[in-house]
Order: C-alpha cells, then sequence, then structure tokens
C-alpha cells in the first residue's frame, strides 16, 4: 500500500512539474522574462515586476565596456573598481576577472534576453544544468530597456574574440594577449610577423629595457633577423607618427571627413529582418514539437543556423560601425589639438594606435583611423 502510494504521490509530482514546464515553455515563446535582478548590475524592477535600469549601477557597467574596449584586461578593469571602492551586484568588494567576462557577454545589457540557458534533469532533486541544446532555447529582442549600444556590444565580443585568437608567426602561434603596456600585442616583426616583447635587456653589463621579436626569444636558430628595438627609440617612433599626422592636420582632417561619409552602416534590422521572421515561426514549430514529444533536432538546428548567420549580420555591422567611430574620434582628436606631443603618452597611445611593425631600417605605425606612417 505504502508503495503504491508513493508511486502515485511521485506520478502527480512529475505531472506537476511537466505542467509548470510546459507553463513556462509558452511564457518564454511569448517573450516573458523571469530575471532575477537581486544580483544584476545595472537593472531592477519596478512595481510592475518590469526590468528597468539602474542608473548607478548602469554607469558601472558602461564603465567595463568603455575600459575593455580602450585595451585594459579583465584584470586591470577588476583592479580599478576595486581601488574606487566599486562594489559587485553581490555586495562584494573583490571583482572576478570571470564576473566581468559574464558582464560583457551577457546580451541583457543589449535589450535581448537569451532564455532557458539552464534547465532542470531531474523533478524531484530539482537539479539545474546548463543547456547545451537538450530543451529549446528562447532569444527575444528588445524585452527591456538597453543600457550597451548594440554596435558596442558586437565589438567587445569581436574584441574577446581576437584576444583569445592572436596569431603570430609564420606557422599561426597563437599567443597570448597582453594588455600591461600600451605597445603589449600590437608590435610586430615585419620579416617573420611574430609579436615583438618587451624584456629587461642585459648586454656585457649594461641595463635597459628593449622589444625583441618573440621568436628569436623562444626558438634558437629561427632565421628571423629582426631587429632589438630600444624601448625609448620605439616610443619616440610612435611620438614622432603621432606629431606628424598633427603638423599636416587640415589634409588629414579632409580625408577624415570624406572617409566618414563613405563608411556608412547598412541597415542592419532590414538584412535581419528576414532571418528573424523564420526564427519566430521555427521557434513555435519547436515549442509544438517539444510539447508532443516529438524528435525536434532538426529544427533546433536550423535555429541555430540560423542564429549564426545573423550574428555574423551583426558582426559585419558592428565592424562597420566601429570604424566610423574610430574615423570620427580621430577627427576629433585632430581637430581638438592645437600643440605637438612633447613626450610619449600611454593612454594616448592606446587611444591613436591599432599596430606598429619593426623592420631593419624603418618603422610602419598603423592608426585606429586606417591611416599608416612610414617612419
Amino acid at each position: 500500500m505504502l508503495t503504491i502510494m508513493a508511486s502515485l504521490a511521485q506520478q502527480e509530482s512529475q505531472s506537476l512539474s511537466q505542467n509548470v514546464k510546459l507553463g513556462i515553455q509558452y511564457r518564454y515563446q511569448q517573450g516573458e522574462l523571469q530575471i532575477n535582478h537581486n544580483r544584476f548590475l545595472g537593472y531592477t524592477k519596478d512595481e510592475n515586476k518590469q526590468l528597468v535600469i539602474d542608473p548607478e549601477g548602469a554607469e558601472i557597467v558602461k564603465r567595463i565596456y568603455r575600459e575593455y574596449l580602450e585595451g585594459a584586461s579583465l584584470l586591470q578593469i577588476a583592479r580599478g573598481l576595486e581601488i574606487d571602492g566599486i562594489q559587485t551586484a553581490a555586495g562584494k568588494a573583490k571583482w572576478r576577472p570571470e564576473t566581468l567576462k559574464k558582464i560583457l557577454q551577457n546580451e541583457k545589457y543589449i535589450g535581448d534576453a537569451l532564455l532557458q540557458k539552464t534547465y532542470t534533469v531531474d523533478f524531484l532533486s530539482k537539479k539545474r544544468v546548463k543547456n547545451n541544446g537538450i530543451v529549446p532555447q528562447y532569444y527575444v529582442e528588445n524585452s527591456h530597456a538597453p543600457i550597451i549600444p548594440r554596435e558596442i556590444f558586437m565589438q567587445v565580443q569581436e574584441e574577446m574574440a581576437r584576444r583569445t585568437n592572436i596569431p603570430s608567426g609564420k606557422n599561426g602561434k597563437k599567443r597570448v594577449y597582453s594588455s600591461k603596456y600600451a605597445l603589449s600585442s600590437i608590435v610586430y616583426c615585419g620579416f617573420c610577423g611574430d609579436l615583438y616583447r618587451r624584456v629587461h635587456w642585459n648586454n656585457r653589463g649594461c641595463r635597459s629595457i628593449v622589444w625583441r621579436c618573440v621568436s628569436c626569444l623562444e626558438e634558437k636558430g629561427s632565421g628571423c633577423t629582426s631587429p632589438t628595438i630600444n624601448e625609448a627609440t620605439l616610443q619616440e617612433a610612435v611620438v614622432k607618427a603621432i606629431n606628424e599626422m598633427l603638423g599636416n592636420k587640415d589634409t588629414f582632417l579632409a580625408v577624415l571627413k570624406e572617409n566618414i561619409a563613405t563608411v556608412l552602416n547598412e541597415d542592419r534590422d532590414k538584412a535581419t529582418k528576414g532571418i528573424d521572421e523564420k526564427l519566430d515561426g521555427l521557434q513555435k514549430e519547436l515549442l509544438r514539437l517539444a510539447n508532443s514529444k516529438a524528435n525536434y533536432e532538426d529544427v533546433a538546428d536550423e535555429i541555430y543556423r540560423l542564429r549564426e548567420l545573423k550574428q555574423g549580420v551583426l558582426v559585419e555591422s558592428a565592424e562597420r560601425e566601429g570604424k566610423r567611430q574610430r574615423i570620427i574620434e580621430m577627427a576629433e582628436f585632430l581637430d581638438e589639438q592645437s600643440e605637438v606631443l612633447e613626450e610619449y603618452d600611454e593612454q594616448l597611445v592606446r587611444r591613436l594606435i591599432e599596430k606598429v611593425t619593426v623592420f631593419e631600417e624603418k618603422f610602419m605605425v598603423e592608426f585606429k583611423s586606417g591611416f599608416e606612417i612610414e617612419l
């Protein structure tokens, strides 16, 4: 009798769990959000339980995105927040790089929401795990007010991918991104294509700081004949390139303004409209198949394919917008700067310089606006 009663109770519990699950899936399909805002930096909820922006937290989120795009590492951003006495959403004084990475990857900061990122595997233990396509997911666009512009968010994702995969040298060996110095990870060898690294040099008792090609440092007999550059020489070259641009600012400004007019950001909404309509239909079909316990793998695969396609369109759009923004920033800098640069400035280099290539008898300095100056 006890066994029968326990079995009936289990079936009832399972049925209740299934009904709750279907109800949640239906609300997801309708775009209704269920978000815990207690530890959600930048957002809170109003009296109607709608997600609204928390101005103080939003400024912290904007700072994190801005500093990351300016070249700061996750650890540097964390240390800066701690120095300024800014607490995490959980009220803790210490910031972890993993927390900042989640903030930089959270689509909710652009007003969207990916629902059902996790799911319950056992209705008795209530254990939840990450959803890797086992159950349907729902992506809702413009579900609430954004803190970060979509273009900035996509630029951050692009920058994350770039830092994770820095190909270098003839064999394409990946290098670890460093942001300790403004010139870290942007100085390249003109012979083998590998990165230059800052090292403390002791040459016959003479100590100095130099930059050397990584292939020469790591591989004996690499065949690379790149020169070892004194740090002061490298910094002087960068300053000279900036001053050369300032000395011909009228010419450069004219070209920049012309480029701003030609680098137009295409209508993203129009480009993704057809994809959105297909996704909406597939989401409904996915829910129908899931509720009837039919096989929905093919539909899920098509949804993932369309999401990737849309992501590609958004990345291309963000790249164009990012380039246009960099050109505007360079034009504003030239327009405002009335004097030449007298000494090397780390922050200015982070803001202006994209890449420096070292050759035997010359430097090639590339600005973020796309201009190149040979020295």
